[in-house]
């Protein structure tokens, strides 16, 4: 029986890259996104894909419709949460205007816990919920500053993440919190070291070898733990 992977944010950058990577290592992919992506659906010829058009993280209801259209089909070894935003990160936290400092931590760090609450009764036994968080949500790697509210609202996802485990500490499956390391993405920039298959193929290895993990860990794209 294949394996199935939910990719949650899949119409480009890393979200895109991980549904190519686990239909070439043959995973049956269930892909979510907001609005059609042609690369997407592009990706069909590679193996079994299903694209669910129209799901924003950020919307209960469209998440929670969602969680009920999975409840009679078969159960994910996976759940990969790769969306996320980065607005007006370079500007200093105290001068980002109320409402962008309040909706990246809605993206950010809130929608992917709260998704994580409505699918995990999907995740199989011995699967993975997989977090998309950043190195920069390192409280103790923080030394120079800089995305200061992208920062922050990484580590709250972190800890957000680590609340959510500790909830759901006798369930059948663990949680991850992946650093995709500095991958050139609208996100990333084109300075960034990494391209996006690089990284999506080092993600993929990680979570296949993590599968059976209980608990909650930060790691990144090669394995190695980052530090809280």
């Amino acid at each position: 029986m294949r394996r199935r992977a939910l990719i949650v944010g899949a119409s480009r950058g890393l979200g895109l890259g991980l549904v190519a990577r686990f239909l070439e290592r043959g995973w049956d992919v269930t892909a979510t996104v907001r609005k059609p992506s042609p690369a997407l659906s592009d990706l069909a010829e590679r193996g079994p894909l299903h694209i669910a058009t129209g799901i924003d993280i950020d919307d209960d209801d469209a998440v929670l419709g969602f969680a009920n259209a999975c409840a009679d089909g078969p159960d994910f070894d996976i759940v990969f949460v790769v969306a996320g935003v980065a607005t007006q990160a370079g500007i200093p936290a105290g001068r980002v205007p109320r409402d962008v400092a309040t909706a990246v931590f809605q993206t950010n760090a809130l929608s992917p816990i709260r998704f994580a609450e409505a699918l995990h009764g999907r995740v199989a036994q011995d699967g993975l919920i997989v977090l998309m968080s950043s190195k920069l949500g390192s409280v103790s790697l923080n030394r120079g500053g800089g995305w200061g509210s992208y920062r922050a609202s990484k580590a709250a996802l972190n800890t957000l993440a680590r609340s959510f485990a500790g909830q759901h500490s006798g369930a059948r499956w663990g949680v991850l919190l992946m650093h995709p390391g500095w991958v050139r993405t609208d996100l990333g920039g084109r300075r960034a070291t990494l391209d996006v298959d690089t990284s999506a193929r080092g993600m993929v290895a990680v979570v296949e070898a993590r599968l059976g993990q209980r608990g909650c860990a930060f790691i990144d794209y090669t394995g190695a733990t980052v530090p809280w």
